[in-house]
């Protein structure tokens, strides 16, 4: 399978484009890796590249556009230069790029002058979200127009060979025909095959597990989310009984969520499972803590200490598996994306590891981790969770955790969860949950006066996290989750909605 693998590569100019290009590309059953623009030609053509992808970019000045080593352009590789890609590309091969005195931004009309390879079985004119924030103002030798707008003459241009470039971004889903266009570049041009499928990833992996594995023995953190789930699942396919996964419930889980890990991987799929329950050792830890980085760092460095305690009792380990997926690396810090948070499971273990790392879904996006997770047997209830952060509901209570805020937010937050799934649109948002802001207000229960807590709630629309959109709830959905919880949780007397998108805010509160 690892022969036949075919890889696009895409070289990242920053801000957001590249991981969108390539969520696009994986859609089309294409695999791609994204590297830095500044990465040499030898790494490049050393993964033996099917095609290249340059991608937009957050850097747009014109004066000084940073270069990718220009090898790119001179090889055959069928290469797609995108937004600031295709500045870099005419630049590179003698053409002249200056700034403009208007820049078109955002959704703009595209006329076809060419139809050649790019832009076959599409209409002549359509949407697309242009990004010329610079003019092109003469086309590198062999190369003619293809597409135009009304301010943008050169908004899309090939050399009807292997090179081509366009001003807009088909990425973007305001571009009407954009997943026609990267096909279009990705089969008729670069001449890829849809090779990348769940069932092809799982033979390599089993693969390739057992050949690294052997007859030695791994262990795997089980935190019951989608990630480490189908790690697990996908190495104990591999290695069988030779996996041993340690499950730490800290106390800080959502309702019911346990029982649900235990009877899921030890009585479902018989893996060999060490369950540990050690809600009071963290509470304890936990007490007079209220500053939020304190918490994580606390909850981070004692869950370790459980791990190790359990696998010291293992005898000899030689493997850790670990649940990292694409972004986990992208965001951990590239030298064109920059360091977005440092991830526990990517830059955070000790240089003095005494396991060798398994990470079998290091190369995947996480709608990608998902479908794998349904292949290996996983509910969907457990696969389209929502992302639960690591350090669970202690950054959820603000303030001070105790066990009696930890019961007040839980129960508030199973009627969120269940509430919208029976309004049928849980699969639609990213993540929604409940908060404990630590505010307590005056109410009124019967005829009685109340001051007790205030639970905030949290829905966001999102793709992968790293930015997201207040969800518009309907007013009926919320009536009835506001009423529940004030009705069926003790110590709540009032509910609240947040509508802050990201950014500015984030999407957890602490």
């Amino acid at each position: 399978m690892n022969e036949a693998r075919q890889t696009v590569i895409i070289l990242d100019f920053g801000g957001k484009y590249a991981q969108m290009v390539a969520r696009q590309v994986r859609e089309a059953q294409v695999y791609c890796e994204i590297l830095p623009y500044q990465t040499r030609w030898e790494e490049i053509i050393r993964k033996k590249p099917k095609a290249i992808i340059l991608s937009g970019g957050s850097l747009q000045t014109t004066e000084n556009i940073p270069i990718c080593d220009e090898r790119v352009f001179k090889a055959d590789v069928p290469t797609l230069a995108i937004g600031f890609g295709l500045q870099v590309m005419v630049k590179s091969l003698g053409g002249v790029v200056k700034t403009g005195a208007s820049r078109e931004f955002g959704p703009a009309e595209l006329f076809i002058d060419e139809v050649q390879e790019l832009f076959q079985g599409i209409d002549n004119k359509f949407m697309a979200f242009m990004d010329a924030s610079s003019n092109i103002v003469s086309l590198p030798e062999g190369f003619k127009v293809l597409a135009h707008t009304d301010k943008t003459p050169f908004a899309a241009i090939g050399n009807g060979k292997n090179l081509y470039g366009v001003h807009f971004h088909p990425e973007e889903r305001y571009t009407f025909y954009g997943n026609k266009i990267l096909s279009n570049f990705l089969f008729n041009i670069a001449g890829c095959s849809r090779t990348w499928t769940t069932k092809a990833f799982i033979q390599e992996q089993v693969n390739l597990i057992k050949e690294k594995v052997g007859n030695k023995r791994a262990i795997c953190a089980l935190s019951g989310g989608v990630d480490s789930s189908v790690a697990a699942l996908l190495v104990h396919k591999a290695i069988g009984d030779n996996l041993t996964c340690i499950f730490v419930n800290h106390g800080l889980l959502r309702k019911n969520e346990p029982e649900s890990v235990i009877q899921t991987f030890k009585n479902k799929f018989n893996m060999n499972l060490i369950a540990v329950d050690a809600s009071e050792r963290f509470l304890n830890k936990l007490k007079g803590i209220i500053d939020p980085e304190k918490k994580r760092k606390i909850i981070g460095e004692e869950f370790i200490r459980v791990f190790e305690e359990e696998a010291s009792k293992l005898g000899k380990i030689d493997f850790l598996v670990q649940g990292t997926v694409y972004p986990d690396v992208i965001e951990s810090g590239t030298s064109s994306s920059g360091l977005v948070k440092s991830h526990h499971n990517v830059g955070g273990l000790p240089e003095d590891l005494a396991f060798e790392l398994i990470e079998p879904l290091r190369e995947l996006f996480k709608d990608e981790v998902r479908k794998i997770g349904l292949e290996l047997g996983l509910s969907e209830e457990l696969v389209y969770r929502h992302p639960f952060p690591g350090p669970g509901l202690a950054v959820r209570v603000l303030g001070e955790v105790t066990k009696e805020k930890l019961e007040i937010l839980r129960e508030a937050d199973f009627i969120v969860t269940d509430e919208i799934k029976k309004a049928g649109i849980y699969r639609d948002l990213w993540q929604a949950f409940a908060i404990l802001p630590g505010i307590q207000s005056v109410g009124v229960k019967g005829d009685t006066r109340t001051y007790k807590h205030t639970v905030a709630i949290r829905a966001i629309l999102s793709e992968d996290g790293m930015t997201g959109d207040w969800a518009k709830l309907p007013y009926d959905l919320l009536d009835v989750i506001s009423t529940r919880i004030t009705s069926e949780v003790e110590g709540v007397n009032r509910v609240v909605y947040d509508i802050t998108p990201k950014p500015p805010a984030t999407i957890e509160w602490e």
